[in-house]
């Protein structure tokens, strides 16, 4: 039973309901929700896809269009019921007392941070200019960015993604608001980031006792962030409790299912030997053999627009890939890793290096994040997973169809879908779409960019269930692409892990997260969530690091990767050559 409260909430919200005006009419979204977040407490609102936990926060932030909206029940701010209030009076309210993180840091591409931060400022007070400049300064050494003063004259393009969003934190803090409401703030970051994000957060609300909504569908970040927990389903609140009983004796079947399908650090079952590899140990020819792979792009610049330096995107990479086997390729964004794909598929041009498939041209196909975008909008099921087979195929119309059948069959979905559109599905079953469409000429080899970070945990799982089948069942070579290390865990017979264009590490999926050799390793390792309650307070010593920018001079020559053994078949890179590298050239530098 939750403890009587002494004081009043922060915010209050009774009797929710939302209905949103849709081609079907009027549809309920979210019934009767009720909760509280009291001073200085973190909420977490989590649920999958669909659960109407984002369309509560924009109802709070009074951000959902009037015309299209019919909202039913009581906001409470701090006291002040805000539900029904005019624009005019939601616009002084939203940044002074109640502010939102978004997923993806919206901030203006077309404006410096310093106006950003400054116009925000200005708009909730009589400050003059220059003091609202000084106060900017302050507001991004709070978020820890480094140079502050000489960061107000960049553009968003010009900050790596956990900066923007530390930014945005920034604009959203500018005011010294009770209630933060923070709307994915980290999905979209890779876990060393995401986890200087989080702690930003913590350390940031203990110094101003502010309320926090955080809503997010890791059940890791929730242990390390909430203090109480509402899971809905279907725009109705399923279960709502203290962070660490709810995560430990959840009492809903819901919240139980939900829990269970997250993937953990240390849970993985042992992998299934690869079908090209025999008892012996000896491997068949490889599927994929990718030797000293470099890529380069050229950074122009100045009046002629000549070349400035080079991007090292793709360092002297090689490994070789078995029929049957995973190789999942982790680092933070911006290491080279969907480059390498990308030039593995032959999308991209290498500077430098061979890449050899065994079969025929069409013996890799590719998996990309985000499964609705992958699909034409105006194609239904049906002729998209047709669509490789009328192009590379000599089957007759009769014969395809009964091959897009088959493969519905392969990814589990069912016949009836062959006549709908994308957008009639959901995440889950775009993703089985895309994996039928690339399963259509029997490649050996799929590469699998970011396949399921963008899917709900309970269908994640599925997903990934699905793959390893499908392996099992055709020998079918991964190269696995992912920033989510528990999923590559579960998934993985071998990890390679990059950083600035290098791979710096490879060897067995066991050897990788059981003893991780090189430095790097460790600590993507050590920021992963953990669904634990008790990390609820932990704090880390709050850092501004960022990966090195890869700009190198024109005429710098990169030295050739050495692999040190540290057991069998487990390899770093040479130290010498990973502390050696020369000194970034400055993007501004001519």
């Amino acid at each position: 039973m939750t403890e009587t409260r002494t004081t009043s909430p922060v915010l209050a919200v009774d009797a929710l309901n939302i209905a949103l005006s849709g081609e079907d009419g009027w549809q309920p979204i979210v019934h009767d929700l009720s909760f509280r977040i009291e001073r200085g407490e973190t909420l977490a609102i989590v649920g999958e896809s669909g659960s109407g936990k984002s369309v509560t926060a924009n109802a709070v932030m009074g951000l959902l269009p009037h015309r299209r909206s019919r909202i039913g029940g009581s906001i409470n701010l701090d006291g002040r019921e805000i539900l029904g209030l005019p624009e005019s009076n939601l616009r002084r309210i939203r940044g002074r007392d109640m502010a939102m993180v978004f997923q993806e840091a919206s901030l203006n591409p077309t404006l410096t941070i310093g106006f950003q931060l400054v116009e925000m400022l200005r708009a909730h007070s009589v400050l003059p200019h220059a003091e609202a400049r000084r106060e900017a300064v302050r507001l991004l050494d709070r978020v820890r960015i480094p140079a502050a003063q000489r960061r107000l004259d960049d553009y968003p393009h010009q900050l790596s993604g956990g900066m923007r969003q530390r930014v945005a934190i920034a604009m959203a803090l500018a005011c010294r608001p009770r209630l933060l409401i923070a709307d994915e703030p980290t999905t979209a970051l890779d876990v060393t980031v995401q986890a200087q994000i989080l702690d930003l957060i913590k350390a940031l609300q203990d110094e101003e006792a502010m309320s926090v909504m955080f809503i997010t569908h890791d059940m890791g970040v929730v242990a390390e962030m909430a203090d109480q927990i509402l899971v809905m389903r279907h725009g109705r609140a399923v279960e709502t409790g203290n962070a660490a009983t709810l995560l430990t004796t959840p009492q809903a079947a819901y919240t139980r299912e939900l829990l269970a399908a997250v993937p953990q650090l240390g849970e993985a079952a042992h992998p299934v030997q690869p079908v090209g590899r025999t008892d012996s140990g000896v491997s068949s020819k490889p599927v994929l053999s990718v030797e000293d792979i470099r890529v380069r792009f050229d950074a122009r610049g100045g009046l002629l627009n000549r070349i400035q330096g080079r991007v090292h995107a793709v360092e002297d990479v090689s490994f070789l890939l078995e029929a049957g086997e995973t190789l999942s390729i982790v680092g933070e964004s911006g290491c080279g890793k969907s480059t390498l794909a990308r030039t593995i598929m032959g999308l991209t041009t290498p500077a430098a290096g061979t890449v050899a498939m065994a079969g025929s041209d069409v013996s890799a196909q590719m998996v990309f994040q985000d499964p609705i975008a992958s699909l034409d909008a105006r194609m239904r099921v049906g002729d998209a997973i047709a669509e490789p087979l009328l192009q590379h195929g000599a089957l007759s119309r009769a014969e395809v169809n009964a091959r897009v059948m088959q493969l519905l069959d392969q990814v589990g979905l069912s016949r009836d879908l062959v006549a709908r559109f994308p957008h009639r599905l959901s995440g889950g079953q775009c993703q089985r779409i895309c994996i039928a469409r690339a399963l259509a000429l029997n490649p050996r080899l799929i590469v699998a960019d970011e396949a399921v970070s963008a899917l709900d945990v309970s269908i994640k799982t599925q997903v990934i269930d699905l793959m390893m089948d499908l392996q099992q069942r055709f020998g079918i070579a991964f190269l696995f692409i992912s920033h989510d290390m528990a999923v590559v865990e579960r998934i993985s017979h071998r990890v390679a892990v990059m950083y600035m264009g290098r791979i710096v590490e490879i060897g067995p999926r066991a050897a990788i997260f059981g003893n991780p050799a090189h430095p790097y390793t460790r600590r993507l390792l050590s920021a992963v969530p953990v669904m634990n309650p008790a990390r609820r307070h932990l704090r880390r010593p709050l850092s501004a690091e960022e990966i090195p920018n890869p700009l190198r001079p024109r005429d710098y020559m990169a030295p050739p990767s050495r692999m040190v053994a540290v057991e069998p078949e487990h390899f770093i890179l040479d130290p010498e050559i990973d502390t050696g590298m020369q000194p970034p050239l400055s993007p501004s530098q001519d």
